[in-house]
């Protein structure tokens, strides 16, 4: 199989799971029955013989062209061949609360002409390692090993090749054939396939009512419902947690070791994707997602972690896969996120904001919310002088990181304004005292005059993309020189071709290989605070040069290389989503999220 690049890749998902589609016909990741599950096609990470599902003509097709069905994540591929015009339309229905299965759906349609078409199946479970027991059935074949079981319905006759199955067929004008996956627990009789046409017409039809909600008008929602519509599909709809991405290991630099799994819910998200929610009319999805937020805090404050489970787990242990080749040769693949048990002081100013954001959007607080947050404050006056491990998550020595800082300034800040506007109880005066503090120290050792700029961490002169959140949390104004300095410095320093660096590429933290892309959240970061500061043409410059880089689905991943013009990274990343539609509010509503966040919040 030819490695295709990230950006080939297509997305559909049921909210709970996700598969990636490549624009060959091949899916070649899909995890069961979750997120975090162990997944069955794995030739995204390795080889065909790892797991994927193809169809496709026979031969290489002439053209091949791609879209969703309208708001929807139900994904057409149009492939055009010598002998005619075929779609393959890729979807997973919603989830039904009478089934509890997982299914995935892929139906051929001829378009034009008679095309013979081929299809090539092979299952592995836990990640490429397990070859199942494999069982004809009417119709179909079973597979099962372990705590899995799939059972695969064909409208054409199967032959076993090899370590898979293959079939070949003509699909002439006309015709429709489908085919149907289906996971179910092995102790449990396998549930009858969903009717596709009536399962195709039901999930349209609920996509449809879900877009529906939005009040947003063009040109706000012509920008980013497909990244709405994202979102969405990274949502595990029965607790409400939102993943980064659905995937694990895709490279941040291509040969590198810099693969790790963002199949969890990081509570670094949880207020820029409340805005996004927000922002999208989508209400009862921030609604569901601060209520995850508010269960997976419960326990003692000091055991605060910066990423859960979609369930509110909080053992995440990391393990390799050495028999998986990595994603064009980047190893280690590695399940599971060892930054679970990183101490970073930046998340408790990311919890205090989402409660505080959610509030003035007309989330009830309820008393048990501020008793949970009394807590983690009390914790944080007792730790934010500490050094941690920064936003970057870095596997190196801890250091008092400046914008960590910065974030205990919002925590110390959003339970002042809890207290002052919304009259619950707490030390109002000693947290003024210590956000007063924390803003004099940061602003006496993490702005550098030399540089004119904000930097890294405290006594160091390394340039960080991470100031660019300053003025957006509203620590200072975007009109305060030091925010103007810090921006300009940025530009100069951390562009490449147009694109931001989390830090500058040749000096890597820690040691770390370099060759990363750029960071697409902080290109949109640096088009907020342009916005911000009057210099609106630029703003909007760059945020069309990162439309530009979506493909020709919509969709981002974490980073971009401008040289080699292609995507890195896990994809597609709720982060740079999240960007995207909180830039386009900036940019082009009369109030968007960093006018709130910066000065509109009546500090």
């Amino acid at each position: 199989m030819t490695k295709l690049r990230i950006e080939d890749y297509g997305f559909i998902g049921d909210t709970r799971t996700a598969a990636l589609v490549g624009k060959n016909g091949s899916i070649d990741w899909l995890c069961l029955p979750r997120f975090d599950g162990d997944a069955c096609f794995s030739a995204l990470l390795g080889t065909g013989e790892h797991g994927h599902w193809q169809i496709s003509p026979e031969g290489p097709p002439a053209a091949v062209t791609r879209s969703y069905r309208r708001d929807s994540l139900v994904l057409e591929t149009v492939f055009e061949s010598p002998h005619g015009a075929v779609a393959v339309t890729d979807l997973m229905p919603l989830p039904d609360e009478t089934r509890h299965s997982v299914d995935t759906i892929r139906i051929v349609r001829g378009l034009r002409g008679r095309v013979p078409m081929g299809m090539d199946l092979v299952v592995r479970f836990d990640y490429g390692a397990t070859t199942p027991w494999v069982q004809a059935t009417n119709g179909g074949l079973h597979f099962a090993a372990g705590p899995h079981a799939l059972d695969f319905g064909s409208p054409v006759p199967l032959i076993e090749s090899g370590t898979g199955h293959k079939a070949t067929f003509i699909v002439a004008k006309g015709d429709s054939l489908a085919f149907t996956l289906t996971w179910h627990e092995p102790h449990v009789n396998c549930p009858e396939p969903p009717d596709p046409a009536a399962a195709l017409t039901n999930t349209l039809a609920t996509w449809k009512s879900w877009a529906a909600e939005s009040p947003l008008v063009d040109p706000l929602r012509e920008l980013t419902m497909r990244s709405l519509v994202t979102l969405k599909g990274l949502t595990y709809s029965p607790t409400g947690g939102i993943v980064a991405a659905p995937t694990t290991s895709l490279p941040e630099a291509l040969g590198g070791t810099r693969n790790w799994d963002y199949r969890y819910c990081w509570l670094r998200d949880a207020t820029f994707v409340l805005y996004a929610l927000i922002l999208g009319g989508y209400t009862a999805e921030a609604h569901a997602w601060r209520s995850w937020l508010s269960r997976a805090l419960m326990g003692q404050p000091a055991d605060l972690q910066i990423m859960y489970g979609v369930a509110g787990e909080r053992r995440l242990p990391e393990r390799e896969l050495p028999w998986l080749p990595g994603y064009e040769e980047s190893r280690p693949v590695r399940v599971g996120n060892a930054a679970y048990r990183q101490f970073q002081l930046d998340v408790v100013g990311e919890v205090m904001d989402v409660f505080h954001v959610a509030h003035r959007a007309g989330i009830a607080r309820d008393a048990e919310a501020w008793r949970l947050q009394r807590g983690i404050i009390e914790h944080l006056e007792q730790v934010w002088d500490q050094k941690d491990r920064g936003i970057w998550e870095p596997r190196g020595d801890r250091q008092h990181f400046t914008h960590s800082k910065v974030m205990a300034w919002v925590a110390f800040d959003r339970a002042v304004k809890a207290v002052e506007r919304s009259g619950l109880d707490g030390p109002v005066d000693r947290w003024r005292r210590l956000r007063a503090q924390v803003h004099d120290e940061v602003c006496a050792r993490g702005f550098d005059p030399g540089l004119g700029s904000f930097v890294q961490a405290y006594g160091s002169q390394r340039l960080d993309a991470s100031s660019l959140l300053i003025a957006l949390v509203g620590f200072l104004p975007a009109t305060d020189a030091r925010i103007g300095g810090t921006i300009d410095t940025v530009q100069r320093s951390l562009m490449r071709d147009g694109f931001v660096y989390r830090y500058a590429p040749e000096t890597p933290a820690d040691g770390l290989p370099a060759g990363e892309g750029a960071f697409v959240a902080c290109s949109f970061w640096l088009a907020d605070n342009l916005a911000l500061s009057g210099r609106q043409p630029e703003a909007e410059l760059l945020f069309q040069r990162l439309l530009a880089i979506r493909n020709d689905l919509g969709l981002l991943a974490e980073e971009y290389d401008p040289r080699q013009q292609r995507q890195l990274g896990n994809f597609p990343q709720a982060f740079s989503h999240v960007g995207l539609i909180n830039s386009a509010h900036n940019l082009f509503a009369v109030r968007g999220p960093a006018h709130e966040r910066s000065g509109g919040d009546e500090r």
